[in-house]
Order: structure tokens, then C-alpha cells, then sequence
């Protein structure tokens, strides 16, 4: 794989894409050589930042492919809205196309038909699908690509394998799965190339608790398990096209999901990749610059959240905070907001997710007294705005 063209993003509304530079052989190659073997000479190719096609040209490009693979640096609002600029694009040059997706697991299919379908709301849809149990990051980050695919009836299929079995297979290893998980496991799972191995290997230094063998089978059955979903929906639907979104990780070089797709599937495809990820030969055959934006604050009750004993408590308010000039105390158990019912941590994400700073939302709470029965307590709070970076807990 050669990387052929670098993009840049101007950070209007959708990424408005432009090309920078093709024919890219990445000058790195010349301090990676460096290291490997003593060179009397450089080897690079220069690039030529003030030539390239529109961001039309470059779709044109991408649309000689069966299969658009745009990765992600997943907190990162630039990634998605150089996504869906794509997407755009490519849907009016091939209107039977498909989304395939990292942020939804199989067993959940049937919930995001029916979102696509107009049968069910956005909450609905993030509810049934767990979202915020199995994925988590902020939901903004997403809404667009999913509203623009609804819209437009858009196809999209939930590529990724169920939580349960990637942290069995990382504590166990295949071989000792069992049960209805072992369903999902793919028949046929290649092994990490050598390449692949080692960047693994980097990336396990980060985690404790398993062996780097277990840790390496379970992103192998993820890889394969999103490669085998896709290609699935590719054999039974020849005539469509799909864009697959995920993590970089699963697509630098063609390591994670490009090759095993590729293998069951004969389908021609192309990686495109953004700001974030390291730039490298090889690791992918377009990259995107694009400035880093940040998403609109969020509103925010100022409040860190325990889940104990099956329900969702205060475990702190931020002094002068909204939640504390509402009158919510410590230890306070949350149970309902706006009409949601909270049990845990993640069905305050589900009630707060679209709430801006200064929305005001109702909140019961159940709160404890002396030798007296609990209270039940409704306040009204106005949200903070969030910091610049979202903490786990709204």
C-alpha cells in the first residue's frame, strides 16, 4: 500500500476537504531508514503542498472502490466531520450504499434498522442499542453521520463483536470461550503479521491482567469479527458500496479489518485516514489534515457519579456548581431526570446527552434522613457548561 495523497481539512462545517499533495512517499521513510540500514543517501519524495484535486476529484477517486475505509480518532469532532463530508459525496455517486460501523455490536442490528426506518427516536435508539453502556464517548461526536443516514435511508450495520466476548477471549484466549459468545467468533481467524504484532505490542504495554498472546487474539476476533459482518452484507448485496468507520487501529496498513475483508470478499477498497494518527509509510493510501475542533459545550449538572449498589449516587458536587446551587447533596441517589429513569451512570448520559449549558432539567432524587424514612426530592437545575474536555461522568 502506498500512501498516494495527503488532504487537508479547512475546518468549515462538514471538513471541506482539499488536497494538498499526491504521489506521497512520506519523507518519513528517510529517518526510518536511517535506523534500520546506514544509507549514503536520502530517500524520499518530495510533496507538493499547492497541487491536488477539489475535494470532489477526491471522492471521485474513492468511489472507484467497492469499499471507503475512514478511520478514526475517536474523541476527535475534526474525524467525524471529515467522515461525513465523504459520505455525502460518495451517496450521490453511489446511492445503494451502506454504512458499516466500530460503535454497535451485532445482537443490536434489529434497533439501529428501526432508527434508520423512522420507527423509533434518536433516544430510543441510543437506549436499545446500550450506547453509552458499550461505547460511551459523546454522542455529538456521531449524531450528524447518523441523522444524515436516516435522512437519506442509509443503510448502516453494526460491525463489532459483543463486549463479553473480546474481554473473555483477552482473559482466556479462543480456545477457552464458550457459550452463546462463541457464536460470534469468526471460523477462520488469520494471524497478526509480524507488522502487526509489534504495534500490538506497543499498545498492550498500556494494559495489565492478560497475556500479550490473549491480548492479541482478542483484537484478531474483533478484526475479524467486523470483517466477517461486512462482508456478509458485501456477498448478499452485490451492488452496494460501504464506507466503514472505526478506529484507526483497525486499519493502519490493512493490518485490522481491511486484509480480512479483502479475503472474503474480493471487494477493491481504499483506507483514508486523519489528523491524529501517526503519520507513516504505508499506512494508509489517503490522510486527512484537519485542524482539531472541539464539540460545543455540553450542559452538565457539575456532579461526579457512583454507581453503588444498583443505583446511581452523588459521589461529589463541584463546589458553586449547578448541581450544588440546586440544592443536590452528596450521597444523593439519583432516580429520575427529565422523565428518565436512572438507575446508572449511563442513563444520566442518555437523559443529558443533546442538553446545552442553561437548558434546565428536572431531577428526582431519593435521599436519606435519621431514623427516618428516605425522602423523595425534586429539584430543578440549570446546567454548567462542561469544561473543555468532557469528564467520563456528566
Amino acid at each position: 500500500m502506498r500512501l498516494r495523497g495527503i488532504v487537508r481539512s479547512t475546518g468549515a462545517r462538514y471538513a471541506g476537504v482539499r488536497f494538498l499533495g499526491r504521489l506521497l512517499a512520506c519523507a518519513l521513510a528517510l529517518s526510518w531508514a536511517a535506523g534500520a540500514i546506514a544509507q549514503d543517501r536520502a530517500s524520499f519524495q518530495a510533496i507538493d503542498l499547492d497541487s491536488g484535486p477539489s475535494l470532489g476529484q477526491l471522492v471521485s477517486e474513492l468511489a472507484a472502490k467497492r469499499v471507503v475505509f475512514i478511520g478514526e480518532i475517536h474523541n476527535r469532532y475534526d474525524n467525524h466531520l471529515n467522515q461525513l463530508a465523504i459520505i455525502r459525496r460518495l451517496h450521490a455517486l453511489h446511492p445503494h450504499m451502506a454504512i458499516g460501523v466500530e460503535y454497535f455490536q451485532q445482537p443490536f442490528q434489529s434497533h439501529i434498522d428501526d432508527y434508520i426506518a423512522g420507527k423509533i427516536s434518536e433516544d430510543e435508539f441510543l437506549r436499545t442499542t446500550q450506547y453509552f453502556t458499550r461505547w460511551g464517548f459523546d454522542y455529538r461526536l456521531y449524531a450528524p453521520i447518523f441523522r444524515y443516514a436516516r435522512a437519506e435511508h442509509i443503510p448502516v450495520r453494526a460491525l463489532n463483536v459483543p463486549t463479553k466476548l473480546v474481554e473473555e477471549v483477552a482473559r482466556v484466549g479462543i480456545a477457552g470461550v464458550s457459550g452463546k459468545d462463541r457464536a460470534y467468533l469468526p471460523r477462520r481467524i488469520e494471524p497478526a503479521s509480524p507488522a502487526y504484532r509489534k504495534r500490538l505490542q506497543e499498545a498492550f504495554d498500556e494494559h495489565q491482567g492478560m497475556t500479550f498472546q490473549h491480548f492479541v487474539e482478542a483484537q484478531l476476533v474483533w478484526d475479524e469479527g467486523m470483517a466477517k459482518c461486512a462482508a456478509a452484507y458485501l456477498n448478499a448485496h452485490k451492488s452496494v458500496h460501504m464506507v466503514i468507520l472505526a478506529g484507526a487501529g483497525h486499519m493502519e496498513f490493512g493490518s485490522g479489518i481491511p486484509h480480512r475483508l479483502e479475503r472474503r470478499t474480493q471487494a477493491s477498497y481504499v483506507i483514508v485516514l486523519s489528523s491524529g494518527v501517526n503519520l507513516a509509510p504505508h499506512v494508509a493510501d489517503y490522510f486527512l489534515l484537519s485542524k482539531k475542533q472541539n464539540l460545543p459545550p455540553a450542559g452538565v449538572l457539575d456532579a461526579r457519579l457512583k454507581e453503588i449498589d444498583g443505583e446511581c449516587r452523588i459521589a461529589s458536587l463541584r463546589a458553586g456548581g449547578a448541581g450544588e446551587k440546586a440544592g443536590l447533596r452528596k450521597a444523593d441517589v439519583l432516580t429520575e431526570i427529565d422523565g428518565h429513569v436512572v438507575k446508572g451512570i449511563a442513563d444520566t448520559r442518555l437523559a443529558l446527552w443533546n442538553k446545552k449549558p442553561g437548558d434546565i432539567v428536572r431531577i428526582e432524587v431519593r435521599r436519606k434522613r435519621f431514623l427516618r424514612p428516605a425522602a423523595r426530592l425534586d429539584f430543578e437545575v440549570k446546567l454548567a457548561a462542561s469544561p473543555q474536555r468532557l469528564p467520563e461522568n456528566r
